[in-house]
Parts: C-alpha cells; sequence; structure tokens
C-alpha cells in the first residue's frame, strides 16, 4: 500500500512542479538550441480580411469597439469588419446600426444570432457570412492596437501557418492586487507562447485577438472556446498555430476576485476533454515538440486540481514514514493557511496575493469539473462588469 500511496505522491509533486517551474525553465533552454530560429514577417502581405467582434449586451463598450476598428491602419478596400451580436438584449444592436448609418464610408455588417448560444456559435454562424481570405476575431471590450491587423496578416508567411495569436496587454494592472496577479501571470504564460510558437506551435491562443484563413475555420461545439480547440486542432493537421506579440490587444483584467474567479471557472468548462484531447498528440515521432509542449504546458496544468488533492491525501498517510513527508505536509498547509489569511485579512502583500491568486486557480478547476460533471458548463456566460 505505501508504495501506490508513494508513487501517487512524487508523480502528483511532479505534475505541480513541472507545471509552474519546470516546465517554464525547460523552455528557456530549448530556445537556446533554436536561437537563430526567429519569427518572419511579410508585410506586403495584404490579403482581405474580416475583422469579427462577438458581443451579447455589450452597450458600455461597444461604441469605443465601432471607433477602434475602423481605425485600424490597413488597406481599406481590403478590410471589412462584422459585428456578431448573440442575441443582445441591450442596446447593442441599436448601438451598431446608428454607427453604420452614421460611417458608410466603412465596411459595417451586423449579424444577429437569434439564440444565445455563447461566443463559439455566434463566431460558426457568422463565419458562414465571411467572403475575404482571412477572418480576425477579437472581443468586443479589447482595444486594438493600430497596426494589429498588418502584424498578423505579416505573420502569416507560409501556407503551413493555419493560425496567429496576438498578444493580450493587460492595462489596469496597477489597479488592484488580482488584475496585478493576472498580468503577472499573462506576462509568464505569453514567455512561454513566444518560445512554443517559434520553435513550432503554441498549445493556446487567447479570445482577444488572433487570425486564421477563412477557408481554414472549423465549426467547433459551442462549448469549446477557439483559445484552446483551435491551435491543437490545426497542430494535429501538421500545420502551425503561432504567436505574434507585436499584434497587441489592450484589455481590462478583472479588478475584484469574485470576477477573475468567476472567468476562470468559466474557461475551465471543458477542463476534463483538455487533459487530452486527442491520443494522437501523444505520438511524438509525428508531431515531435508539440506533444511535449502540449503535455508539459497544457496536460500539467489541466491536472493541477486533481494533483493538489491526491498530493495533500497521500501525504496525510504517508507523514510518519519519512521527515521528508513531514515537511511536506507542514509546507502544504503553510500554503494553504497564507492563502486563508489572504482571503480574510485582503492583505496586500505582493507574494501572499500571488499564493492567493494561485489556490483561487485550483479552486476553479475544482468547480469547473464539478459543473462539467453535474451538467452545468454552459456556453455562455455573465461577463466580467470590471472589465468593461
Amino acid at each position: 500500500m505505501d508504495v501506490w500511496l508513494k508513487i501517487l505522491f512524487y508523480i502528483s509533486a511532479f505534475i505541480i512542479v513541472w507545471a509552474m517551474i519546470g516546465y517554464p525553465l525547460s523552455l528557456k533552454v530549448i530556445s537556446n538550441l533554436y536561437k537563430t530560429k526567429r519569427l518572419e514577417k511579410n508585410f506586403s502581405h495584404t490579403p482581405s480580411v474580416t475583422v469579427m467582434v462577438v458581443a451579447h449586451n455589450e452597450e458600455k463598450v461597444i461604441l469605443d469597439k465601432l471607433h477602434n476598428i475602423v481605425s485600424l491602419e490597413y488597406p481599406k478596400d481590403l478590410i471589412e469588419f462584422l459585428v456578431s451580436s448573440d442575441n443582445s438584449t441591450d442596446k447593442t444592436n441599436e448601438i451598431v446600426k446608428d454607427f453604420i448609418r452614421s460611417f458608410p464610408e466603412h465596411n459595417i455588417r451586423l449579424f444577429e444570432v437569434k439564440a444565445r448560444k455563447g461566443k463559439t456559435n455566434a463566431q460558426n454562424e457568422a463565419h458562414k457570412t465571411v467572403t475575404t481570405e482571412y477572418l480576425i476575431m477579437t472581443d468586443a471590450n479589447s482595444i486594438m492596437d493600430k497596426s494589429a491587423v498588418s502584424e498578423l496578416m505579416a505573420a502569416f508567411t507560409s501556407e503551413e501557418i493555419a493560425y496567429v495569436s496576438g498578444r493580450l496587454s493587460i492595462i489596469n494592472h496597477d489597479v488592484s492586487d488580482v488584475s496585478s496577479a493576472e498580468a503577472s501571470y499573462w506576462d509568464g504564460d505569453l514567455a512561454s507562447r513566444e518560445i512554443e510558437g517559434r520553435i513550432q506551435t503554441i498549445t493556446a491562443g487567447n479570445g482577444a485577438l488572433y487570425a486564421c484563413r477563412t477557408k481554414d475555420y472549423n465549426d467547433f461545439n459551442p462549448i469549446q472556446c477557439h483559445d484552446s480547440a483551435m491551435p491543437p486542432y490545426y497542430a494535429l493537421q501538421g500545420k502551425r498555430a503561432i504567436a505574434n506579440h507585436d499584434a497587441i490587444a489592450y484589455e481590462k483584467a478583472g479588478e475584484v476576485i469574485e470576477d477573475e474567479f468567476g472567468r476562470k471557472v468559466r474557461s475551465n468548462r471543458v477542463l476534463l476533454s483538455q487533459i487530452l484531447p486527442d491520443f494522437r498528440i501523444l505520438n511524438v515521432v509525428k508531431y515531435k515538440w508539440f506533444t511535449y509542449f502540449y503535455l508539459g504546458h497544457r496536460t500539467c496544468r489541466y491536472l493541477l486540481w486533481i494533483a493538489h488533492f491526491v498530493l495533500l491525501m497521500t501525504n496525510i498517510f504517508l507523514v510518519d514514514d519519512h521527515f521528508i513527508y513531514s515537511m511536506a505536509l507542514v509546507g502544504q498547509l503553510l500554503i494553504y493557511s497564507l492563502g486563508l489569511y489572504r482571503a480574510i485579512t485582503k492583505s496586500k502583500n505582493k507574494y501572499l496575493t500571488l499564493i492567493y491568486y494561485y489556490l483561487v486557480t485550483i479552486l476553479a478547476q475544482w468547480v469547473g469539473v464539478y459543473k462539467i460533471i453535474s451538467g452545468e458548463a454552459k456556453p455562455f456566460w455573465e461577463k466580467a462588469e470590471s472589465t468593461r
């Protein structure tokens, strides 16, 4: 019995350490082996493009978004704009229609989705009306840099590249400790994605800004999100999903823990199926670095919820076996206690906040798993007001 407990203990410990420390460090080592490999760009590549904005009850931000997209620096005769309104019941549609009437010189269309089924479904439906060569997707509350479209298109330097993700820049990182912790998380994750994409392919994108060829678009199940579904989908086709972090979208992170927790629960609505979405990923001979990237970056992170539970449970049974297990248990209890202390006192200490934020992330995974098992996971959600 002790042997199995120890095996489970060390496997769980490895998953946690590798996901948070080992994998990012290994990427830095691997990156040194590919110093000469750089992101290639071709700014003469200016195909026809549709910028799609998905919105549900975004009356607070949609006008700013419309002004933002029509000011993008790209040949006017090669760019179209499409707002896919996911059954909006506020003034979103009215604002878009008024804007279209006021600025007839811009090629803007409103596509009204009749039944609310979430962002991915709204993209699936609206995509069928797109006739341009490329499709760029962006969120209603994200403000795109003027050069974002040019940067995304410049990164499609070959047919091998099927997907390009931009960079999400958090603009309110100094407003609260919660938004600061989220910005720190993104900084680390972006560094990993830059290396993955430069070497072969990224394992996930971000919903604020990304692009694909219109002909390569796939109708995913509405419960899925493009962030996690698209890059693996293309990688398994032998194509590349890359990141061009010079294509920037500016967005607010949640400023209160309730908003960030809710967002993380939503992002985990298909967590169980993401652990290993396709067994072909294990074919390292065929998929090479993508296998390593996915298992290290995604699979290990998607297993953190159960890894922490198993580590604690096995540690309790092994505590008298060796002083190492005693120290490990003290360490775990200390981490949980510090997180609880931060939750109760709302301390502004940077390190306590990072611990607290990490534990909230793990709790969000547990809630996400519960919703999946109970059938409560939905393809749509209520937006976080502090991000608007």
